[in-house]
């Protein structure tokens, strides 16, 4: 399942991205490299020796891209042993090693159990910001010039991580089942209520479902656009958030947001199980038409593909809570690459960032996990990548949108946020209250901070 530590959008807006389950297992060692196979064309004209580890996260996107790439990275430098750490566990079952201080080189940091910015707090994190300033991939390209998000600056002017995945929190729906019934596809928030209550009204499903466990992914699919979108479409809201400003969650975008919420509970769009779902559960409904609409990441097609019935056809927007003819609002949900601060080989940990942030791996990355890699790419010519894959990177690629800074909260705030918005949605708290408790713990964040 793929995390979200930020408040988001989902990107990250307050995100936190949790990704889908995976079924992956914990450690494997690269397939020896063939005698003939050439060195990595890096930066650095070194030969990388010595042992190299990378802990991945197996969820949504899988794990076929990792040992392809990797594979693929050993070939390139037969001197260089690596170990493939891994699994959909795999956060819970590192973090003794990364408290007693022999982590792993390189980290995937994605996932129930992570947080980049706990990380970066616990100091645990090379600062990478002196080397992200000239590197370039293995095909000379400069890597910073070639994202579309950067990486986040949890102190400014410094880089800690890089982010891997471009995703995007937003609304789902099928086409199909649209087209059908004569309901129209949603594109601001007039339309998106339009036809939930013209879906409502016909009984033949509920018009949204949710992951009620997993309160990230409405979060990141609703709540944070709709405090951009509130804010007169000016993202710099989420850096208001990110930097935990005093009143910020009192702010009158935050409250008008928060009416979004409050009104899809009050017309009883909400499918009544959702609070008790979690992620697969909740995705397994909107895919037997059960619900119409579901808030969710672009991980979603490859984390439900062997349960996708024929004939669906995915529909996704980034945003459904602008006004009128109000620009769509991409809330990224990113995860990202970090080298431990204590890695044992960190020109190899570098040397593998250099040869997977290329145009190369952007496409392979979409074939394979069914999202988009945080690399500007042209993913149109290739057919194996999904219809829903290359909706959404036109959006990314599109002037007419509005891209949000990624919401980063450390884990106890965000806890704080989920459990506030699932009691909202449901009625069991006021606007206010929610407010408040978001106030309450941000003050505590501060204060550990000094």
């Amino acid at each position: 399942m793929k995390s979200i530590s930020a408040s988001l959008m989902g990107v990250v807006v307050t995100a936190g991205l949790v990704t889908g389950c995976g079924t992956s297992t914990s450690k494997q060692e690269a397939s020896p490299a063939v005698s003939s196979a050439k060195p990595a064309e890096t930066a650095s004209a070194k030969e990388l020796t010595g042992e190299l580890e990378i802990q991945y996260f197996v969820g949504g996107y899988g794990d076929a891209w990792w040992k392809q790439s990797i594979d693929e990275f050993q070939k390139l430098n037969p001197k260089l042993k690596i170990t493939q750490t891994a699994g959909p566990t795999i956060n819970e079952q590192m973090k003794p090693r990364w408290i007693q201080g022999n982590p792993p080189d390189l980290m995937f940091i994605n996932g129930a159990g992570s947080n980049a910015r706990q990380m970066f707090l616990d100091n645990q994190l090379m600062d990478l910001t002196d080397w992200l300033k000239d590197a370039k991939n293995v095909d000379g390209e400069k890597i910073t010039d070639i994202l579309f998000s950067k990486p986040e600056e949890y102190q400014p002017g410094k880089a800690y991580t890089l982010p891997l995945v471009f995703g995007s929190y937003g609304t789902f729906y099928d086409k199909a089942e649209l087209r059908k019934n004569g309901w129209n596809e949603p594109k601001d928030w007039a339309s998106f209520i339009d036809t939930m209550q013209k879906i409502k009204d016909s009984g033949k499903m509920s018009p949204y479902i949710h992951t009620g466990v997993y309160p990230q992914y409405i979060i990141g699919g609703l709540l944070n656009s709709a405090i951009v979108a509130a804010n007169g479409s000016d993202p710099s809201i989420i850096n208001k958030i990110n930097s935990l400003e005093a009143g910020v969650f009192k702010s009158q975008p935050v409250m008008k947001a928060l009416d979004k919420l409050v009104e899809l509970n009050s017309k009883g769009f909400i499918e009544g199980s959702s609070a008790a779902l979690n992620h697969t559960d909740s995705q397994m409904q909107f895919l037997q038409h059960k619900a119409a609409f579901i808030p969710n990441g672009l991980w979603l097609e490859n984390e439900m593909k062997k349960d996708i019935p024929a004939g669906f056809e995915f529909g996704f927007i980034p945003s459904v809570v602008q006004d009128i003819g109000g620009k769509a609002i991409i809330i990224p949900s990113t995860a990202t690459m970090g080298i431990a601060k204590k890695a044992k080989n960190p020109d190899a940990a570098k040397a593998y960032l250099q040869y997977v942030f290329t145009k190369k791996q952007a496409v392979a990355w979409a074939e394979l996990t069914g999202s988009v890699l945080n690399v500007k790419a042209d993913l149109s010519k290739s057919d194996k990548v999904s219809s829903l894959v290359k909706q959404a990177s036109t959006y990314f690629s599109s002037s007419d949108v509005v891209i949000a800074p990624v919401p980063v909260l450390a884990e106890e705030l965000f806890k704080i946020e989920k459990d506030a918005t699932l009691a909202l949605v449901t009625g069991k708290i006021t606007k206010d209250e929610w407010a408040t408790r978001l106030e309450d713990g941000a003050a505590k964040q501060r204060e550990k901070s000094k």
